[in-house]
């Protein structure tokens, strides 16, 4: 059992939990076992909360979230226990003195810049096709209805259970990570170029599966991020990884939003903009990410 390892709980606690009770070999499977399960709600928040609504009303529909949430705290008070101090041990008191220092020193090392670069546009990216864009594009392309649109949403969202698990169990280990993370991002951003080109309507949804499959890979950044910082730092440094991923989501959608009001030129079509800039966004943090220093320990370990 790890120990030591300093945590910023408010941002995302669940992978910081993981580092702490698991030996780094087993992070990567267990936390994309997590992030899997988590994905679940976001189907609960798709087809079953527009039924709540549709039946009763949007107040239901919060009603419904706050009863989850209520059951979700209940679970983690009667199972999730923290770990035994020593009996010698001084108790711990929050130090916010030392908490920024110690993102001081974070932000020193210069290898977090590749790690947040690329953390801008990963889980932005399919986010910003799954959440934003999906929809319209089938639309107004192909003619779906709402409803054949929302199938394909869903079955999108549906990859989310599984691709983050599957991807925990591929983890090659530190020494060849990174290597399979950039091919990853890069293939993302092929299928979002295969995509602007108007490809048919069937290829377009083969290739947002695909990008929802692929987008598994987000698991292999944690791992990348658990092994790049000493345990004193690891906390921290996913907190760090954690924000830039919500960052990288408002961004990216403010981004495209921007590219779309743009894209009027004769002969351009909006979302066909919009998917060519996301393949862009992606390349760039591929860039960015294999350029700028690697950390020291998977230097050697590579």
């Amino acid at each position: 059992m790890l120990t030591g390892i300093g945590c910023a709980p408010a941002f995302w606690p669940a992978p910081c939990f993981i580092a702490r009770r698991f030996e780094p070999g087993r992070f990567a499977p267990v936390n994309g076992m997590a992030m899997g399960i988590g994905s679940v709600g976001l189907l609960a928040t798709g087809t079953p909360l527009a039924w709540v609504i549709e039946a009763w009303s949007w107040r239901a529909g919060f009603f419904v979230l706050a009863g989850c949430a209520a059951v979700a705290w209940l679970l983690i008070w009667r199972m999730v226990r923290d770990e035994p101090r020593a009996a010698d041990a001084p108790p711990q008191r929050p130090d916010v003195a030392g908490a920024l220092r110690g993102y001081g020193e974070l932000f020193r090392l210069p290898h977090t810049l590749g790690i947040i670069a690329l953390a801008l546009f990963t889980y932005a990216a399919f986010l910003s096709l799954r959440g934003l864009w999906l929809g319209p594009l089938l639309i107004d392309r192909y003619g779906f209805s709402p409803v054949h649109s929302g199938h394909v949403a869903f079955a999108v969202s549906a990859t989310g259970i599984f691709a983050p698990p599957l991807f925990g169990r591929l983890d090659p280990g530190d020494r060849t990570r990174r290597r399979w993370i950039l091919g990853f991002t890069l293939a993302c951003a092929l299928l979002f170029l295969l995509m602007a080109l108007q490809p048919g309507a069937w290829i377009d949804v083969a290739a947002a599966l695909a990008i929802g499959v692929l987008s598994g890979f987000i698991t292999m950044q944690y791992a990348d991020v658990r092994a790049a910082y000493p345990s004193r730092l690891t906390g921290r440094a996913m907190a760090v990884y954690t924000m830039a991923l919500f960052l990288g989501v408002a961004l990216m959608q403010w981004l495209t939003g921007l590219v779309a009001s743009q894209a009027h030129a004769p002969g351009v079509e909006r979302y066909a903009a919009v998917l060519a800039a996301i393949a862009f966004f992606l390349g760039l943090g591929a860039l960015l990410f294999r350029l700028l220093p690697q950390p020291p320990a998977l230097q050697a370990a590579g």
